[in-house]
């Protein structure tokens, strides 16, 4: 399998996970079904400390830490929820890597953000799809990693938001081992074009709020023009 087709498997089990999911539901009965589908899909690992998906709900969603630490904690779904889900599968060491947040209002899940009803969760949400919007504007393969980490900083506290990302970075490399990763963050002098395949993930949150935001795609430069894979 190639990158797009690892990939794919990330982005068809959080499209099936959105027809399982109900309230009521354990998250460690929901993180099984996304890794049960993964490897039905055809992933063979997952290549992130061996967790396939990371799921936080409600004030959990504001969490940031490492693999190493994650334990899916033993809540249930509720009526109205804020769900994330950050994906990690992986074949023959090629990498998919892939996170939504999702909402869940009088017990299914919106598909469409301008249809959310609670507004923070709906701004939240509109934040993420701008930020990527101006990562496509804004990126280009001469720039760095660091000069990218500063321009989309800036862009989240210029729009009230903060950074929740436990180590301040915003993305890093695709690369076979997780210990080879370069990210976007500051003191990174390596431009983008060096790397193949990077992550855009900002984890983000309103200042006070008891709520985060993530969504992260894989992106990579074609004809100079930075696409989502």
């Amino acid at each position: 399998m190639n990158h797009s087709e690892v990939q794919n498997i990330a982005k068809q089990t959080i499209q099936y996970i959105k027809t399982v999911i109900e309230p009521k539901m354990n998250l460690r009965e929901v993180r099984r079904l996304c890794e049960e589908k993964m490897l039905s899909l055809g992933a063979d690992s997952f290549w992130y400390w061996d967790i396939g998906a990371f799921i936080f709900r409600d004030n959990d969603t504001t969490l940031s830490l490492s693999g190493r630490e994650y334990i899916t904690a033993d809540k249930l779904i509720s009526d109205n929820d804020i769900i994330t889900f950050d994906l990690s599968p992986q074949r023959n060491n090629v990498w998919g890597d892939y996170a939504r947040t999702i909402i869940i209002e009088n017990g299914a899940v919106v598909e469409r953000i301008e249809y959310i009803q609670n507004s923070e969760w709906r701004n939240g949400l509109q934040m993420e799809e701008a930020l990527h919007n101006e990562l496509i504007r804004f990126a280009a393969p001469d720039i760095t990693f660091e000069e990218l980490y500063y321009h989309m900083n800036a862009y989240i506290s210029n729009h009230g938001f903060i950074n929740l990302d436990f180590l301040g970075n915003l993305g890093h490399s695709i690369e076979k081992y997780k210990n080879d990763r370069v990210y976007i963050e500051k003191g990174n002098k390596l431009r983008l074009c060096k790397v193949k395949y990077f992550t855009f993930e900002p984890h983000i949150s309103n200042k006070g709020s008891l709520y985060g935001y993530k969504k992260e795609n894989i992106y990579y430069f074609e004809n100079n023009r930075l696409v989502e894979l």
